[in-house]
């Protein structure tokens, strides 16, 4: 036969773990036995009701627990991931950092090395061209001249045109747009870059 007590609707709900809200609508619906007392609510409760529900209470507990200890492994475990890709990250930055610095040198003494080359050329050129514009200026060659040297590298007639046009474009020196008399002055030249 289970014994009941009375106890304060306070302590009803702490022990069958319920708002007191929750206390007074079990009340009020009959589930809970109450009677008022000194205008305080006293509920009678089982011994067995209360153990029910504090066995409940200490099973929630220990499955609280275990989800608890279960959260706590996982974050330790994203921890370890996060610092070990945190790890591998620096250290591919850090690679990535010196094959650039590698990368940027390499360039830059191409750079240095074409710089010079060019620099070389231009003075060849100019050292040869100046020579050549002392001659030039002294030797014209007539326009049909021109076509007959070219055509004996077989040059037709179409490709020295677009030659002429050509030199004339980018400013090639051996060959002068005349504009008063509209025609094109060539100065005498070897022509090898041409055959």
């Amino acid at each position: 036969m289970n014994s009941q007590r009375l106890v304060t609707s306070a302590q009803a709900a702490k022990i069958l773990n319920l708002s007191i809200q929750g206390i007074h609508y079990r009340i009020k619906n009959g589930q809970l036995k109450a009677i008022k007392e000194n205008g305080k609510t006293l509920v009678y409760l089982d011994d067995s009701e209360a153990t029910k529900h504090q066995t409940n209470n200490n099973s929630i507990d220990n499955h609280s627990i275990q989800l608890i200890e279960e959260k706590d492994k996982q974050i330790k475990l994203l921890k370890k991931v996060v610092k070990q890709t945190r790890k591998q990250y620096t250290t591919e930055i850090d690679r990535l950092v010196e094959n650039q610095d590698r990368i940027v040198s390499v360039f830059q003494s191409e750079i240095n090395l074409l710089q010079s080359a060019f620099n070389e050329l231009k003075n060849i050129y100019k050292l040869d061209h100046n020579t050549n514009s002392t001659n030039e200026s002294l030797e014209i060659l007539n326009i049909k001249d021109f076509f007959v040297l070219m055509r004996q590298y077989n040059k037709t007639d179409t490709q020295i045109k677009a030659i002429i046009l050509d030199k004339v474009k980018i400013g090639d020196r051996r060959f002068v747009y005349d504009k008063n008399s509209k025609s094109v002055i060539i100065y005498k030249s070897d022509f090898i870059d041409l055959i």
